[in-house]
């Protein structure tokens, strides 16, 4: 039966902590929502993905969706969770499929065999629902804050996404169902006079929520990629003309220049082969040549976060950056602190993985004569394993 998911993404995500919506925010080295989206796009129960988002992450989502196959362009969802569904419902009747599973993009840990279940489930009973047993003793609360004997959690569930149901029954009950008041996609079918039905769950689906779910999440996606992997980097430019030298990202005063078809900065250059390496992606030369005038004058930093973006696109994690100033002059310690917030900006990790070093040549060879600059680089990554 033709099977498609509507991936909620319209909310703002505000408990999971300042920045970016929580979907749009990376675990693994990838975003949630691409890895939502790569869950079931690798599924071959699956037709079309359909995200539901909000109007102001349209280039957010379109990051997140390249190259993910079978995706079907955005729609915008409302202000409720309950408004998006129906306007993702709504979007699929001009080639409406016989089930649909209703999946929020915070749970990106969904397995194969849930979207199995979820789609013998639509099919076999027309709605239903992942549903996991508790297993903490459930106690009400009193005015006065004292506890006392709650329900019986052996009739009591915790519910998942995705929500499984036969299109049209889901489709008409979201038609008929009061305006926004409903959280879930099961409660609008049982306003409809549907049964529910459940399946069994996954515990390890869970829904980010929290800053803490992230922190749980990234250590669990760091114990799945490894494949660790370490490369070099090196490069030089001789001086020229000029006031001042970028190194690192940071503009520095100095009584030359650097000689480059680029900005020539010789830290961000030799990153960015190093982490080139990491995936196997040839050198900077070969994604940047110097005999195409486009890169004339261009800013390094467009260069190391391209091959920050190969790494994230093999779904691997930048875990740490290195770096070692080749020169006599300029002083390069009065800027470290700078040269590191830089780069870890431009890849989108943590400072604390970036470590810039400075040393001379005890004034031999061609940066000993004060002829030019050089630096060496090496990147660690982690990436899935691989055969």
């Amino acid at each position: 039966m033709r099977t498609d998911v509507i991936v909620v993404a319209a909310g703002r995500g505000q408990r999971a902590g300042e920045g970016l919506p929580k979907q749009f925010r990376t675990i693994g080295g990838q975003t949630v929502l691409r890895q939502t989206l790569q869950r079931f796009a690798g599924h071959p129960g699956i037709r079309h993905i359909l995200p539901v988002i909000h109007p102001d992450h349209a280039a957010l989502c379109a990051e997140s969706m390249r190259d993910v196959r079978g995706i079907k362009t955005p729609v915008t969802g409302g202000e409720t969770r309950q408004a998006s569904v129906r306007a993702g419902l709504e979007a699929l009747a001009g080639d409406p499929p016989d089930l649909v599973l209703i999946h929020d993009a915070a749970r990106p840990f969904v397995s194969d065999r849930l979207i199995a279940e979820a789609i013998a489930a639509a099919r076999d009973h027309g709605a239903a629902i992942p549903a996991l047993k508790l297993v903490d003793t459930i106690k009400a609360l009193g005015a006065d804050d004292s506890l006392s004997t709650g329900p019986d959690r052996d009739r009591l569930r915790s519910v998942q996404t995705p929500q499984a149901f036969r299109y049209a029954l889901i489709l008409h009950a979201h038609r008929a169902a009061p305006v926004d008041t409903l959280t879930d996609d099961a409660a609008v079918a049982e306003a409809a006079g549907h049964r529910v039905f459940a399946f069994a769950g996954d515990p390890a689906n869970i829904k980010l929520t929290t800053q803490e779910d992230f922190v749980t999440a990234e250590r669990r996606a760091a114990a799945d990629l490894l494949d660790v992997r370490t490369a070099t980097g090196f490069d030089v430019h001789a001086f020229g003309e000029g006031d001042h030298v970028v190194l690192g990202g940071v503009k520095i005063p100095f009584t030359q220049g650097l000689a480059g078809h680029s900005d020539a900065d010789v830290v961000l250059h030799a990153l960015t082969d190093a982490l080139l390496g990491t995936v196997a992606s040839a050198d900077i030369g070969s994604h940047f040549p110097p005999s195409d005038p486009q890169w004339k004058g261009a800013s390094s930093d467009r260069f190391l976060a391209h091959a920050a973006a190969l790494v994230r696109q093999a779904g691997g994690l930048i875990t740490h950056l290195d770096a070692t100033v080749i020169c006599e002059a300029p002083k390069i310690g009065p800027h470290r602190d700078a040269m590191r917030q830089a780069i870890a900006e431009i890849v989108e990790i943590s400072p604390a993985r970036v470590s810039v070093k400075a040393t001379t040549s005890e004034r031999l060879g061609f940066t000993g004569r004060g002829e030019g600059i050089a630096a060496l680089a090496a990147a660690t990554v982690r990436l899935p394993w691989l055969d």
